[in-house]
């Protein structure tokens, strides 16, 4: 049986992510599950599980992972660090053709790097297989009781970041129970979504239906779970069909403007096709009857379905005002009559011990077995975006993105 030796990589995009893409322990089940497996571990002084908690399980750390056949990272590897003819597994944010990665799909393609996006890696149903989505709407919906919670002043949550884990932030839930009876409107029905929700369940707050959302008045802080049929519609058809919204985005008009003169605080995770209409426009931000006063833009596009989500905002300074009088950017918290907007990109990387014992497992289950089983169900072909100093048939979209023509 082929020996197959992975590398752990040490993240080195800054700033610096201290998630992992194999907890210690996840390590060892690894060794013990794939006899063949060899695995070495990139010293970090800086990834949320420590060099020694390796070490103290007998995983071997390696500076040099050049004998590596496979190296598993979590953020996109800078290109002076990139070994060539190594097949590489990392979120490389490239398949949308971000323009801040372009160099780094050409220098992949330069250095015959095998590229599996973990974004690509999904199932028969086309359903994605391995994601941080369910962190980000965890760390995204404590975030924003966070925010609202500042902006009038009702109580102060320590900043999930400054939690040593989920169970050290559950502590800090009892301080929500003066939330005064508010309604919360969470878009999207992904792992995002479920999220946010698993959160404010844990936090005592009632889920209601939509339609009790938006017609009752109630005595207690509220929540309802809004999917794409609840707030799109398309003028020249009576009923609702899913697959048909996903296919035509650009022939739908929102209809979220309902929802908006009952909400007081927004999470957005549902995921956006730029094609698709804005939830909101800035004309009715500045209505009498738009009563949202507080959104935690999970999903985080920036210029995006929500208006005023015009930057990403940081870990430590997560929050900022957007006046919609004058569709200015504010210091956060600078007048009630602004909008405060949480926006912060890098979500999971806020819980990162947690979020990395979740990855791992997802790896071991949904990913591994293909890589010891020769992808007798071309699982990881199919996510593979480069080879051999090419583009993969599926991702052939990308050539003029990694080979632009000069003028």
């Amino acid at each position: 049986m082929k020996r197959l030796k992975i590398g752990v990589l040490r993240e080195g995009k800054v700033p610096v992510d201290k998630r992992v893409p194999f907890t210690p322990k996840k390590c060892l089940e690894i060794l013990q599950t794939f006899p063949q497996a060899q695995l070495v571990v990139q010293p970090s002084p800086v990834r949320c599980f420590s060099d020694q908690e390796y070490t103290d399980l007998g995983i071997p750390l390696k500076e040099d992972l050049s004998t590596c056949d496979v190296l598993f990272g979590v953020k996109e590897v800078p290109i002076a660090q990139l070994i060539p003819n190594k097949t590489y597994f990392f979120f490389s944010h490239t398949i949308k053709k971000q323009p801040h990665n372009q160099k780094l799909l050409q220098a992949i393609l330069e250095k015959k790097i095998t590229l599996i996006d973990y974004e690509t890696i999904t199932n028969k149903e086309g359903e994605r297989e391995v994601a941080f989505g369910r962190w980000a709407g965890i760390v995204g919906a404590y975030n924003g009781l966070l925010t609202y919670g500042r902006k009038w002043n009702l109580f102060h949550l320590k900043p999930a970041h400054e939690c040593l884990d989920m169970e050290d932030m559950l502590e800090e839930f009892f301080k929500v129970k003066n939330l005064p009876s508010i309604k919360i409107a969470v878009t999207g029905g992904g792992r995002v979504a479920q999220g946010a929700i698993e959160v404010l369940q844990r936090m005592g707050i009632k889920q209601v239906p939509v339609f009790d959302y938006l017609y009752k008045e109630f005595t207690e802080p509220v929540f309802t779970q809004l999917r794409s049929s609840d707030y799109h519609a398309r003028p020249d058809v009576a009923v609702w069909d899913s697959r048909d919204f996903y296919q035509n985005p650009h022939l739908y008009q929102s209809t979220f403007s309902k929802f908006a003169k009952v909400t007081d605080l927004l999470m957005a995770c549902a995921y956006w096709n730029p094609a698709a209409p804005l939830l909101f426009t800035k004309e009715e931000m500045r209505q009498p009857d738009f009563k949202i006063n507080t959104i935690a833009d999970i999903t985080c596009d920036v210029d995006g379905s929500i208006p005023c989500t015009q930057r990403v905002s940081t870990i430590a300074d997560p929050a900022y005002d957007y006046n919609p009088e004058t569709g200015e950017l504010e210091p956060a918290y600078s007048s009630e009559k602004n909008i405060t907007v949480m926006a912060v990109d890098n979500l999971p990387c806020e819980l990162p011990r947690n979020a990395s014992r979740d990855f791992s497992r997802q790896l071991i289950d949904k990913v591994l077995p293909h890589l010891f089983n020769e992808d007798k169900e071309g699982v990881l072909r199919n996510a593979t975006i480069a080879q051999n100093g090419k583009l993969c048939p599926k991702y052939q979209y990308l050539e003029d993105y990694a080979f632009p023509k000069e003028n």
